[in-house]
């Protein structure tokens, strides 16, 4: 029935319809019926007209209507500011968990490493239990021989003679007589033999067997054994300090000093954290830098940049900026006034919204920049920066470049940051493109056959891949700065196996020495790693310093045909060549812009008479010495300037492969050897 209508039975009173607003809408919660109109301000409240005539008077009251329009405009601009942070916290969610399945990769890849390590350790423990056993088993042997002959000697010479003196006994109880004359001279003669008999009485041997078992020390390495190393420093809580964010003058070294804090702003006061360091120009060109690690939750980074102008200085921690982090920098280089000069300053200024390009490249293959220390055939040398005097030096070898490949970018054929370069005996080119976590195959020609990596800090994953190196057997070893290992593909780039992991601090050169064994140059610990192909190291040498067995950022490798090994030291600017063992054989290099001389060197590589061939950084040109370090030459490189040239290696046809990182690209060379 209508609700409106009037039953048969109702009376008129009963039959008025009261307009009851719509339930919750404005309804005066204390008088049923009635619609509130009115706010109060003070009891937070609505009312109605009821209410307001027994509502305090002084209580500040305002218009339903206009509270109820003012609280959803304040409501959409919150909806609108809590949409604007939504895809921050998505990006922040996904963030932490790919860090926290990075954790997990991470502990599963040191339990892997943890349980393969001792099973390796149970197994030369048992090897050297048999090895004792066995030596236990020989020396007994051969002393239990000595010693039971002599006792057989013994047992049968007594017996003899025993046997004789009691028939001499015998023969003595009895009455002499003729009949028994000739037995008696028998058995005289016999005592005779038998009494002169050489029988050795002194012992053969003697019971020694003793075992030296130093197990105290060997107790206390177990029980040292093997640490977990971690830190809880946050990139967004450290910071950067020091007068290389204050003053920077071209071709001298400046410092800066992070400090690494918890997530709470407290200070961390263990190292061993992940930070790297670029300094880079707005078109991406890399200059080189050396992290040091001061082992209190303090590093510091020194860098040199080689030329004026416009940098950018990235400070990362877990590959993540830190506070202020990119840092714009101004670098002015000295003036030139014959041989004097007088310094000028510049400032650095933080700046989040300075443009962060790529690291490590630019579009390098149309550009061409100034090469300090070039020079064509016959030419006076350009002056240096410091405004040094240069002779007037002729090359004697006639080399051109063939071609270059490679400009800023992340596709094929293109590298950010590319820094370590293999040739293998199959006519490939691998480059190992540091920033784009990756290494790029090309043919001799310079055709691109193929690239893999993918980037991570689990095994198999590339996070900053510096060296590479192909073994005899055809596997790719790749040098990872950041993840602190080396790590081995297949000749097709399938991942096999890593080693150095808990060893290494900081991987930057790799190479293969003539019995197969992998040679880490370990720029971070300024030593020299040597392992074989399984993971076993076989030797170490080195720390850091200016000494002979010293190192001050060693970069890259070499071997020669004596199976000596070549190590570019970058901030001693100087080449030294050791033994397998360590010893240093010569070194050879100052720091200097002459003939022969360095501005930190990088990359080498020795061609089949000997000699050594240097990438010679600061000096964007590449030297030939002969095997007892005397200056031969400059490979020519004038008619198309190096930047910053890294690693470089021989192709399997003869020429000079050179990873030319500040122009962005690889280029090869004729070499006339």
């Amino acid at each position: 029935m209508d609700p409106h209508q009037h039953s048969p039975e109702s009376s008129s009173e009963e039959c008025t319809v009261l307009e009851v607003p719509p339930p919750g809408r404005n309804a005066c919660p204390q008088h049923a019926g009635k619609v509130a109109e009115v706010y109060c301000s003070s009891c937070e409240c609505v009312l109605c007209e009821e209410c307001v005539k027994e509502h305090d008077q002084q209580h500040e009251q305002q218009p339903l209507q206009l509270i109820l329009e003012q609280q959803r405009s304040v409501l959409q601009g919150q909806q609108g500011a809590a949409h604007s942070r939504l895809p921050e916290i998505s990006d922040a969610l996904s963030f932490v968990r790919e860090i926290l399945h990075q954790l997990t990769n991470q502990r599963a890849s040191i339990d892997e490493d943890i349980q393969s390590s001792f099973e390796d350790l149970h197994k030369q423990l048992d090897v050297r239990k048999s090895v004792l056993l066995m030596e236990l088993e020989v020396t007994y042997g051969l002393k239990q021989k000595v010693l039971q002959a002599q006792v057989q000697s013994l047992v049968l010479g007594e017996g003899a003679l025993s046997a004789s003196l009691s028939q001499a006994e015998e023969a003595l109880s009895g009455e002499a007589c003729a009949a028994g004359l000739p037995a008696e001279q028998q058995l005289q003669q016999r005592l005779g033999d038998l009494t002169g008999l050489r029988l050795t009485c002194e012992p053969q041997e003697n019971d020694q067997l003793d075992l030296i078992l130093e197990t105290d020390g060997m107790r206390k390495s177990i029980h040292n054994l093997g640490t977990i190393v971690t830190t809880s420093a946050v990139a967004s809580q450290s910071e950067a300090m020091g007068a290389g964010l204050e003053q920077c003058i071209v071709g001298h070294p400046a410092s800066v000093t992070i400090v690494t804090r918890d997530k709470s702003g407290g200070a961390c006061k263990s190292g061993n954290a992940i930070m790297s360091a670029e300094v880079f120009t707005p078109d991406g060109s890399i200059v080189d830098g050396e992290i040091l690690d001061l082992k209190n939750g303090t590093y510091e980074f020194v860098y040199t940049v080689p030329k004026e102008g416009d940098f950018s200085l990235a400070l990362r921690l877990y590959d993540q900026h830190i506070k202020g982090s990119p840092f714009r920098l101004t670098v002015n280089k000295f003036l030139e006034a014959d041989v004097e000069v007088s310094p000028s300053t510049t400032t650095a200024t933080n700046s989040a919204a300075y443009a962060t390009p790529s690291t490590g490249s630019s579009e390098g293959a149309k550009r061409r920049g100034k090469s300090p220390g070039q020079k064509k055939k016959g030419s006076k040398r350009a002056s240096s920066a410091l405004g040094t005097p240069r002779r007037k030096t002729q090359n004697p070898i006639e080399d051109d470049l063939i071609f270059r490949i490679g400009s800023k970018g992340r596709n094929k054929g293109e590298f950010t940051n590319l820094q370590g370069v293999a040739a293998s005996s199959s006519g490939r080119i691998l480059i190992a493109d540091s920033n784009n976590q990756c290494v790029q195959i090309f043919s001799n020609e310079g055709e691109f056959k193929s690239r893999f990596g993918v980037r991570g800090r689990s095994p198999g994953q590339l996070q900053r891949p510096t060296g590479v190196a192909v073994h005899p057997t055809g596997d790719i070893i790749i040098a990872d700065y950041d993840n602190k290992w080396v790590s081995i593909f297949s000749s097709e780039g399938k991942y096999k196996t890593k080693l150095g992991s808990g060893r290494l601090m900081g991987p930057k050169g790799v190479t293969v020495d003539q019995e197969g064994h992998v040679i880490v140059v370990d720029n971070k610990a300024c030593t020299v790693f040597i392992f074989q192909l399984t993971g076993k190291l076989v030797s170490k040498f080195g720390s850091r310093g200016n000494g002979d067995k010293q190192f001050a950022g060693p970069h890259f490798a070499a071997v020669n045909k004596n199976n000596e090994i070549i190590v570019t030291d970058f901030h001693n600017h100087s080449v030294k060549v050791f033994t397998p063992e360590g010893e240093l054989v010569m070194k050879f290099g100052s720091n200097g812009e002459g003939n022969g001389q360095f501005n930190a060197p990088t990359g080498v590589a020795v061609d089949v008479n000997g000699n050594i061939i240097v990438a010679d950084w600061g000096n964007s040109r590449i030297q030939v010495f002969d095997g007892s370090g005397s200056f031969l030459s400059y490979i020519n490189t004038s008619a198309d300037p190096l930047y910053g040239p890294q690693g470089l290696a021989l192709t399997s046809d003869g020429h000079v492969v050179v990873a030319d990182s500040g122009n962005h690209c690889f280029k090869v060379y004729r070499y006339l050897q």
